[in-house]
């Protein structure tokens, strides 16, 4: 039986959708709860690692745009070389 490959290019695109939508929703989270919190949601999120010192609860536009766009590059890249990677180790079954 011959292994499937994966397309890079919808993979690709599939990852950085993905991860643009959790930015967002970090985002959004962020901007209808209180410091105090998310602050108790992303140390609960991050298995106790205590964010308290580093949390930035209001950041400027451009800045979230920035963030989405290399979010979604990121997410992207990941998705690409996932499916080369993968389609590398099935080429020779």
């Amino acid at each position: 039986m011959k292994s499937a490959t994966i397309n890079p290019k919808a993979l690709s695109l599939a990852l950085g959708l993905t991860a643009t939508v959790f930015y967002i929703g970090c985002v959004i989270t962020l901007a209808a709860t209180s410091h105090d919190k998310a602050i108790i949601f992303f140390n609960s999120l991050l298995h106790g690692l205590d964010v308290t010192s580093i949390l930035k609860t209001s950041m400027p536009v451009s800045q979230m745009i920035f963030g989405v766009i290399t979010t979604f590059i990121l997410g992207w890249f990941a998705g690409a070389m996932t499916a080369v990677f993968y389609n590398l180790s099935v080429r020779g079954k």
